[in-house]
């Protein structure tokens, strides 16, 4: 199988590869107040990257088809990081493995890893749209900006047009991720209680 196939796998199933390490976090949960209190500020910060991304993003984020958007963001999140979805997504994750305490600390660092790698075999797919559809501009944006390590100042070219920042669409679009990311923390609790207390 060829890198591009492989990517295009990777990005059609991405929202089904965290449901084994979920599964593990519930069955092995060995939280404690301290695990659950730091777990979840890790993941309410990878929910607020993502929020503050697909709020310029939009409804874009979403798809699960081809890789492709409309336009080339720059502004929020993205002037720091060009791929903060990811890096939200990898807080969650991560936080979420923190509060379970699950096989601590293998499947945290297993988890890590695997979703830096699946990140990164989608990046490149994105790359090479992006480049093709915004030739000098990305390559600007590309030099400039990091994958996955945030500069500390926001990058900016007034010659790339953006969209309106809308909060509104974004909760609209990051709903089933909101949705989730509280289901899963909530049920982290409720079973930590279930096994102190019951």
């Amino acid at each position: 199988m060829n890198k591009k196939k492989l990517a295009q796998i990777i990005f059609e199933n991405r929202s089904y590869t965290p449901i084994p390490f979920l599964v593990l976090m519930i069955i092995f949960e060995q939280a404690t107040i301290l695990s659950l209190v730091i777990g979840f500020i890790v993941s309410l910060l990878g929910e607020s990257i993502r929020l503050w991304g697909v709020s310029w993003a939009g409804s874009e984020t979403r798809t699960t088809g081809k890789v492709g958007g409309t336009y080339l963001i720059i502004s929020g999140p993205f002037a720091y990081v060009r791929n903060p979805l990811y890096v939200g997504n990898i807080l969650i994750y991560l936080g979420l493995g923190i509060m379970s305490m699950s096989l601590f600390p293998y499947l945290q660092i297993i988890a890590f890893v695997f979703f830096v790698f699946q990140y990164s075999i989608i990046v490149s797919e994105e790359e090479e749209y992006l480049r093709k559809t915004y030739g000098a501009q990305y390559e600007r944006y590309f030099e400039n900006v990091p994958k996955f390590f945030p500069r500390f100042t926001a990058y900016k070219d007034s010659s790339v047009e953006q969209p309106s920042f809308n909060i509104k669409t974004g909760l609209l679009s990051e709903r089933r991720t909101l949705q989730a990311f509280l289901g899963v923390s909530l049920f982290l609790v409720l079973k930590f209680l279930f096994r102190i207390y019951v």
